[in-house]
């Protein structure tokens, strides 16, 4: 079989045919579901074993397990919160839905199928969430296929819907009444210096949403306005929200930024950052800059090209200091592939181990990611870079590089050395 595997993965022989290359690709995804439902078990394991030795140790029951979904995290290089969602997928699949988890080994289903379905039965009691198991994924008689196996995304989500709700319509509605609770908006990056803002509403309110935007859209195409539906759409919401088209003033907001002072003087292009977006152009940045009543904190760098260095002798970092760690940290978690933003303000080197309370010895995590660091066997230490070395309770050992806040700017002139060092000063008193 590895040498099966070894095969697949060298890639298709030159000259194959058309036929051969989608034999290829197929064999391949057959491989991929494989192996992730062979993951799914080895994450059990490691849970229980972790669970064990915790135990050995004299871990109180309710923090047996800390820890575990981090390190399946690190190790399938996806972020804290994802290794949860898989730890938790894991152990559905090997203790509550057979067929499904018996479709995975056999390379017949994805991990994202196999998500959709514990995801419409998770309000289910187990009996029935095991006969939507059966029904949609068991091997039907003389070995046919399973019903699931040939459905699409969307065929197989409304199949579990309709299973569930026959099954137990009471608890699919009382499901729906506690989701309210999770209403709440985001925002993420978009490609060109663009952003995702995004809201999990009940229905009501996100179909009144969206009508009421379309509705200005209409209005906007009557009366001749030259912009899209959709480019209507979006200035009504900016301008509803914000109150800039009742107040006609420009939106005081506050900027956390990142860059050059040669780049902040339009005499120099490399990028900025922007706190919760990341990297944007520096033409970018001052436009941005010039359209809004902006308050700009600016981190500048020492003339050896390190942020300003800031310490305190007391446990928790002060304002000032838990400010700049979050900015030098662009606002998002240290972790490596964790994307969460930043809520706590952590020793890299436990402060009941000697860390002291100075920039090189904190990072901005998010709260999976801190509490998971505190469980038993977790060590990590900073680098003289800024780079943190974690080590876990099984001896593998991860490196965060430093944030791109580090970098260093370009070599200056002993005057712009100077005028660097006058202008760093005036912010630090502020």
């Amino acid at each position: 079989m590895t040498e099966t595997i070894d095969h697949l993965l060298a890639g298709p022989p030159s000259g194959a045919s058309e036929a051969e290359l989608v034999d290829w690709i197929g064999r391949l995804e057959k491989i991929k579901c494989t192996a992730e439902a062979v993951q799914a078990e080895a994450a059990v394991r490691l849970d229980e074993a972790v669970r064990a030795r915790q135990s050995e140790a004299g871990v109180p029951a309710r923090k047996l397990g800390e820890g575990v979904a981090s390190q399946i995290a690190l190790a399938r290089r996806v972020s804290p919160e994802k290794g949860a969602k898989l730890l938790g997928l894991a152990k559905i699949l090997t203790t509550e839905m057979p067929h499904t988890f018996a479709l995975m080994k056999a390379g017949l289903f994805s991990q994202w199928q196999a998500t959709i379905l514990a995801r419409e039965t998770a309000c289910l009691s187990l009996d029935d969430r095991r006969v939507i198991d059966y029904k949609l994924c068991a091997t039907g008689p003389d070995a046919q296929p399973a019903k699931a196996v040939s459905m699409g995304l969307r065929q197989l989500e409304n199949a579990a819907k309709k299973l569930a709700i026959t099954l137990d319509q009471a608890s699919v509605v009382a499901r729906a009444a506690n989701a309210t609770q999770d209403r709440r908006v985001s925002l993420r990056p978009a490609p060109d210096t663009m952003t995702w803002l995004g809201a999990l509403l009940p229905v009501k309110d996100g179909v009144a949403v969206f009508a009421a935007l379309d509705q200005a859209a209409k209005a906007a195409a009557a009366a001749g306005d030259a912009r899209t539906r959709g480019q209507v759409m979006a200035d009504t919401l900016v301008d509803r929200i914000t109150g800039r088209s009742t107040t006609g003033a420009k939106p005081r907001i506050e900027v956390k930024i990142v860059m050059t002072a040669d780049s902040l003087a339009n005499n120099a292009d490399q990028p900025a950052l922007v706190e919760g977006y990341g990297p944007v152009p520096a033409t970018w940045a001052r436009d941005a800059l010039a359209d809004a009543e902006v308050f700009v904190r600016r981190l500048f760098t020492d003339p050896a090209g390190q942020l300003v260095a800031m310490e305190s002798r007391s446990r928790k970092a002060p304002d000032g200091l838990a400010e700049f760690i979050a900015t030098r940290d662009v606002g998002i978690c240290r972790t490596n592939g964790c994307d969460a933003p930043i809520r706590n303000i952590d020793h890299v080197e436990r402060h009941a181990d000697g860390g002291e309370t100075r920039a090189e010895n904190l990072q901005g995590l998010c709260e999976r990611c801190n509490q998971a660091k505190e469980a038993l066997g977790w060590r990590a230490r900073p680098g003289p870079d800024g780079t943190i070395i974690t080590t876990t309770p099984t001896g593998h050992t991860y490196i965060s590089p430093p944030p791109d806040t580090w970098a260093p700017d370009p070599p200056l002139s002993p005057a712009e050395r100077r005028l660097r060092r006058v202008l760093r000063d005036h912010i630090l008193a502020a």
